[in-house]
């Protein structure tokens, strides 16, 4: 639905210039499509580092705001968090270090869906062949069932099965080594079974409250019940495998294929946000109702992010992060910022 600059709760109290280094990055691949390319054009133009009121006059001079509805239609949905997680790891397996960071397998097939019907091309499949047929892959149980049987390189060995959970379910993260050295791996593909919380599993099997399954929650169950890990993690049949990514001081690379912004970056479900797009989310800190009200950008997907008012929110890298991001699960709403001239995506 368009909306007025005045409707957008939040607007006037945000510092746009603070998203300008992710609206640059966003334009670094939203410049080559011809909707963009004036826009983008305009941004580079202002330089790296325009004022606050320079940077709001551009926005309000290059952009319509339209406000995202959800089904009902609601203009409240989901925002969660997420973040950059530092595990402990090896390259080599040993007692310690036992847990397998998968890198892709070698026969998961990946189906493009939108080459054949392209109403369905945010749409894939995963499969394997089996004699003359395509079977679903491997579910995250039968993948560690399966062990060195698995055609997949084993890129490092974790210390903590469960830490590697959270690592897949951010999607990127680092890896410490023994020498204290750091590798940075990212998401590379996914087994193409639907992700679960393990949360909602948890607190359906009455092991936990809704307010206690946080991630932190759910770390205090896992110690607590060690016989139920398997059982626990496998309620979750989404498997993450992963690339080596260069070493760098920027955040991590999101599906745009730009490093994401600490606190200016979202993930979105691109079927109702284009990716690199200008968006207004309006929501609260988590278990708060303190106003988070800011400018950031679509720069990233995730399977768990379904829905045109549903956002993942970055919160960056490390310990401190990982707390607000583990709590975040706040009520927000959303406005695509479009060119003029520009329409939503239709559904």
């Amino acid at each position: 639905m368009q909306a007025s600059w005045s409707s957008v709760a939040g607007w006037s109290e945000d510092d746009p210039a603070a998203a300008w280094p992710a609206l640059l990055a966003s334009c670094s691949k939203l410049a080559r499509q011809p909707n963009w390319k004036p826009v983008c054009d305009a941004a580079s133009a202002l330089g790296s580092a325009p004022g606050s009121q320079q940077a709001r006059r551009y926005f309000e001079q290059h952009f319509v705001p339209w406000q995202l509805l959800g089904s009902g239609p609601s203009a409240e949905g989901l925002v969660t968090g997420y973040y950059e997680p530092l595990i402990r790891g090896s390259r080599s397996r040993s007692g310690q270090y036992a847990w397998p960071i998968h890198g892709v397998p070698a026969d998961m097939l990946t189906i493009e869906l939108g080459d054949v019907y392209p109403e369905l091309k945010s749409l894939r499949l995963r499969g394997r062949i089996v004699g003359n047929k395509i079977l679903p892959y491997w579910t995250r149980e039968q993948v560690q069932e399966r062990g060195a049987q698995l055609p997949a390189p084993v890129l490092l060995w974790a210390d903590d099965p469960i830490d590697l959970f959270f690592l897949q379910v951010q999607g990127s993260g680092r890896v410490q080594l023994p020498d204290g050295k750091t590798v940075r791996i990212g998401y590379a593909d996914q087994n193409g079974h639907p992700y679960q919380s393990i949360g909602r599993w948890l607190v359906a099997k009455g092991e936990l409250s809704l307010d206690q399954a946080s991630m932190d929650g759910i770390k205090r169950w896992a110690r607590d019940n060690p016989d139920r890990l398997r059982e626990m993690l496998n309620a979750n049949p989404s498997y993450v495998f992963f690339r080596e990514l260069p070493v760098s001081d920027a955040g991590p690379v999101g599906a745009l294929s730009v490093p994401l912004s600490e606190g200016r970056s979202i993930a979105i479900d691109p079927r109702y946000v284009p990716l690199g797009a200008p968006v207004f989310l309006a929501t609260t800190h988590p278990l708060s109702t303190r106003p988070l009200s800011r400018l950031v950008l679509a720069q990233d997907t995730g399977s768990a992010i379904k829905g045109a008012v549903r956002a993942d929110f970055f919160w960056g890298f490390g310990e401190k992060a990982g707390r607000e991001a583990g709590r975040m699960r706040q009520q927000g709403r959303m406005w695509l910022l479009l060119p003029k001239g520009m329409q939503p995506p239709r559904r």
